[in-house]
């Protein structure tokens, strides 16, 4: 729902800040390891998961796209909810969670107040596969400038098109045709031929 919220930082501790944003207050709870990242600022940018519960709808902040995206994988493992994904990243970096999980290590988990040995398990076996297919830089920051072809398979891939074959398609495209395409046109080109 949001992507993101850019602002001045009209307070922050540890645990939240307040992000005035045109003169609108957003409570934003954030990790330790965005408070290092933005405690020093006094304008940020934060990436944002919105959280519904039947209770409260909370904003969770991050300084990095690749903390975001570790976050949203830590909910979906049943059991985790979004205080104890915040727990997780602000107990150790994104970089040393990904690892650990990556490489099954259980005790490295272990060490993360609140994540019993049943806990550390399950978020290995469940989140394991799908780091290690999407590599180890899942935690770089989204390019802000693709070329045209790279936004066109960006595009293809989140409407669930194979990545490989979508590549294919858009290379097969572009090596036929002499004229430049916009993002637009070579999408729907590539749609006719998936």
């Amino acid at each position: 729902m949001y992507e993101y919220l850019n602002g001045k930082l009209a307070y922050k501790c540890p645990t939240y800040v307040v992000l005035d944003v045109n003169g609108v207050g957003y409570h934003v709870n954030i990790s330790l390891y965005t408070f290092g990242k933005i405690k020093d600022c006094e304008q940020c940018k934060l990436y944002v998961s919105f959280q519904v519960k039947e209770d409260a709808h909370s904003l969770y902040g991050f300084a990095e796209e690749g903390e975001r995206k570790l976050f949203n994988h830590l909910l979906s493992v049943s059991g985790i909810g979004a205080s104890t994904g915040r727990m997780i990243l602000s107990s150790i970096t994104p970089t040393e969670i990904q690892t650990a999980i990556v490489q099954g290590d259980v005790k490295q988990i272990q060490r993360i107040k609140g994540i019993g040995p049943k806990s550390a398990q399950r978020i290995i076996l469940e989140l394991q596969d799908k780091l290690k297919k999407e590599g180890a830089d899942t935690l770089i920051s989204v390019p802000q400038h693709q070329s045209v072809p790279e936004e066109a398979l960006t595009a293809l891939v989140m409407l669930g098109f194979n990545k490989a074959q979508a590549e294919k398609v858009l290379t097969e495209i572009q090596k036929n045709n002499a004229a430049q395409f916009t993002v637009e046109e070579l999408i729907k080109e590539a749609l006719r031929r998936l």
